[in-house]
């Protein structure tokens, strides 16, 4: 089975541009009805910053068909990134070193507490799992995570956090994948039972963003298209949505639909998720993505 989807269904210029919900969907309850008339799966971004009240999951739930499906992209620090200490459960917060309070961001290290923000985190989403609508947990590594062989035990060790839950990992340098050690990481995530995120997204010819290998390591497999636009990537200061500001040809779609199908081929779900999520370039892609692996369905009965 193929589903696709896009990886938010309320990022900001996507409700600017006008082209996908109708006028009368204000709400965040109707854009999550809308957009699950036309899609049956959809990546929730905000969890990087924050971790999810728990009553936005179970509305999340409700909102939406029984056989739905929601993935939820793991809080920034579970994956080594820097946090904002105001976006931690107040509970954490208060255990957070005094002095660290106050910064903009911090790195979080202590083993306890990154412990008690798994804790958080799962109990957060388990709404989605009770209701059989959890797909996986997103982890996607800083591009700054290069490959280094005690890496490996750190994805261990941070994957370990959401134990019971099911994960894709998401690398974002270039040296993950290089051709001499990609069969070492990849058996590393079948050891695991971890899904490889085979992500499309600007080649540079460095190690700056990484290739597109498709290879189905888990039950699941899990695409992300995050566009190609080159100009904006690696800019600095750009605006996060700018980096997406993407829209797919017919031709790199069509592309894209033997992998999916090899893939489908040995995963119990295969799922195709667009991230170039800037006006309604995923949504578009999506849409189009999913007539393509159902009418190629439809010619090989």
């Amino acid at each position: 089975m193929i589903r696709v989807g896009t990886c938010s269904w309320t990022e900001k210029t996507l409700l600017k541009s006008g082209e996908f919900y109708p006028t009368e969907s204000k709400s965040a309850e109707d854009r999550l009805r809308y957009y699950a008339t036309f899609f049956d799966t959809v990546e929730i971004d905000s969890s990087y910053y924050a971790i999810p009240d728990m009553r936005n999951a179970s509305l999340w739930a409700e909102r939406t068909p029984a056989d739905f499906v929601f993935h939820v992209k793991a809080f920034s620090a579970l994956t080594g990134h820097a946090v904002e200490p105001k976006t931690l459960p107040a509970e954490i917060f208060r255990s957070v070193p005094a002095g660290e309070r106050r910064v903009k961001h911090v790195y979080i290290k202590a083993p306890e507490l990154l412990k008690a923000i798994g804790r958080g985190f799962v109990d957060a989403i388990a709404p989605l799992k009770d209701a059989g609508k959890l797909g996986v947990v997103v982890y996607q590594f800083p591009p700054w995570f290069h490959y280094r062989p005690q890496h490996l035990d750190l994805i261990a060790g941070y994957t370990s956090l959401v134990a019971g839950l099911p994960v894709a990992v998401e690398f974002r340098h270039g040296s993950w994948l290089l051709p001499e050690r990609v069969g070492q990481v990849f058996d590393f995530l079948r050891r695991h039972r971890l899904a490889c995120v085979v992500a499309d997204e600007p080649q540079y010819g460095s190690l700056a963003t990484i290739p597109f290998v498709s290879e189905v390591t888990a039950d699941v497999a899990y695409f992300r298209f995050h566009g190609r636009n080159r100009g904006n990537w690696l800019k600095r200061g750009v605006e996060t949505s700018l980096r997406y500001d993407y829209l797919y040809s017919t031709e790199e779609l069509n592309s894209f639909v033997p992998y999916l199908l090899k893939a489908d081929g040995k995963a119990k779900v295969t799922y195709a998720m667009f991230n170039n999520c800037h006006g309604a370039s995923a949504i578009k892609n999506a849409r189009a993505l999913k007539e393509m692996v159902q009418n190629k369905g439809r010619r090989e009965r």
